[in-house]
């Protein structure tokens, strides 16, 4: 069986997302379908439904042979969107390929740049602005256009399951109960092609092969049951923020922003040591990738060791705050209360539940003053690292990078989480993985002016064809 034809895939890859795929990303993005967490009435918005059909309905009208499209759904949870597509030029028995990609989204946030916005596409140039298009939305396109190339170019693939989920942005709080109903259909599948990461750069296929886990708490200190005069209080009540300041102490240095909480390192693999020092030269400069405001230094030496901090250290943000007013409406008031949300990025072996219970147990234990301190984990994520490559493909992704981008691949972990690695980690032990995406430079996911590189959304397209290929014929 011969490989497949580089430019009849490359062709077809660039007359699908001209004519298709793009229009389609711009419907997408005018969608407000933003993830669970962020709208726990996401069935009675119907935003998230929108986008279901939009996709599925996509995904119905591609001229596959013999592939079924359905929706499923759990009462109570974000559906999921499931492709089974047959084998193709080559018998059907035999190994499967799981595509996986997910459709909602990240809040909208505010500050976009004049003439953009989060939910109204806009083309400039090489670039497709808006929220969602680049993370993840892309991704349930490209996967079907993919297998389309291969069968279009004369190639070769097993059974192919697409999987689209709609939790990811949460953590995937839905998945493991579509996962159980899946039942056996995951089995045989030893190879998981994920279309939801990051690259370097625009000018090689960028292969992730870790990522960290994701722990949120919420952290509240209360020390009234009311608010009262501040000049009053002040000097006799304990400020919350104040309380709530030392407690953050004690599980981050504020200096320096190295987390203090034990259970929350490991010991980093010598084999990925080497690996981050190995591409730190192909990166350049790590912090040229940030919009930095005037006159902030970034944390770290050089590039090998903020990759290392990156991917394999723990790291913790405050993402949100309640009790706070807007600087209009804040009175002189000592507040009752301050509650925080906090995101701690775990490293790619660090047990999650091990984690969320020493950071609880830390903010919870002889709090200042007496205060009421809760200290509650919301999400407790573990992360992933991949299996070494099979020797087939090593040798097949650098000739899909190749092909697709006339460069070698890289290699490099990733500071993200994507829980569906870590439960299919679990669940197929055996499994390869090949875990890229189209978020480059700039790309800004989560943020304003997040956008889609539509020639390296081509690109990684054309990359998962040569993939499926060589999976059949290996």
């Amino acid at each position: 069986m011969s490989p497949i034809d580089a430019s009849a895939a490359r062709k077809h890859v660039a007359d699908v997302w001209t004519s298709d795929v793009v229009p389609a990303l711009c419907d997408f993005i005018r969608i407000p379908n933003v993830s669970v967490a962020f709208d726990p009435d996401w069935a009675g918005a119907g935003h998230m439904g929108r986008a279901v059909d939009l996709v599925a309905g996509w995904l119905r009208a591609r001229p596959i042979e013999g592939a079924t499209v359905e929706v499923q759904e759990i009462e109570g949870r974000t559906p999921v969107v499931l492709v089974d597509v047959p084998a193709s030029g080559v018998s059907g028995d035999g190994p499967a390929v799981l595509l996986y990609g997910h459709l909602d989204k990240q809040p909208p946030l505010a500050q976009w740049r004049d003439g953009l916005g989060p939910w109204e596409p806009v083309l400039d140039g090489e670039r497709l602005y808006g929220r969602g298009g680049a993370d993840d939305g892309y991704a349930a396109f490209a996967a079907l256009s993919a297998i389309e190339a291969v069968r279009a170019a004369g190639g070769a693939h097993r059974r192919c399951l697409v999987m689209i989920e709609a939790s990811e942005e949460s953590g995937s709080p839905d998945l493991p109960a579509h996962l159980e109903l899946l039942g056996d259909r995951l089995a045989g599948t030893d190879l998981v092609i994920t279309l939801d990461s990051w690259c370097w750069s625009y000018d090689r296929l960028w292969v992730t092969t870790s990522l960290r886990g994701l722990l949120g708490v919420e952290l509240t200190v209360e020390v009234l049951t009311e608010g009262v005069h501040s000049g009053m209080a002040g000097g006799v009540v304990p400020s919350s923020f104040r309380i709530l300041r030392r407690l953050l102490d004690r599980v981050e240095d504020s200096a320096t922003g190295r987390i203090l909480v034990d259970a929350l390192h490991v010991d980093i693999p010598e084999d990925r040591l080497r690996q981050l020092a190995d591409v730190a030269g192909d990166i350049g400069d790590l912090t040229a990738t940030y919009p930095w405001a005037p006159g902030v230094a970034p944390l770290g030496t050089d590039t090998a060791d903020r990759l290392r901090a990156r991917t394999w250290e723990p790291a913790l943000e405050v993402i949100a705050a309640e009790g706070l007013p807007t600087l209009r409406d804040g009175g002189n008031v000592l507040r009752p209360k301050t509650t925080a949300g906090l995101s701690f990025r775990l490293p790619p072996s660090c047990d999650a539940a091990t984690a969320a219970r020493a950071v609880e147990e830390i903010l919870r234990t002889d709090p200042p003053h007496g205060a009421t301190v809760t200290a509650n984990a919301t999400t407790a994520e573990g992360g992933w690292a991949a299996p070494p490559l099979a020797p087939w493909l090593d040798a097949a992704v650098t000739v899909a990078s190749q092909a697709a981008f006339g460069a070698d691949p890289r290699y490099v972990g990733e500071g993200g989480t994507i829980p569906f690695m870590g439960m299919l980690g679990r669940s197929l032990p055996e499994a390869q993985f090949v875990i890229t995406g189209v978020l480059g430079p700039g790309s800004n996911a989560h943020g304003p002016n997040e956008f889609l590189h539509i020639p390296t959304g081509e690109k990684v397209t054309e990359a998962v064809a040569h993939l499926l290929d060589a999976h059949a014929r290996r």
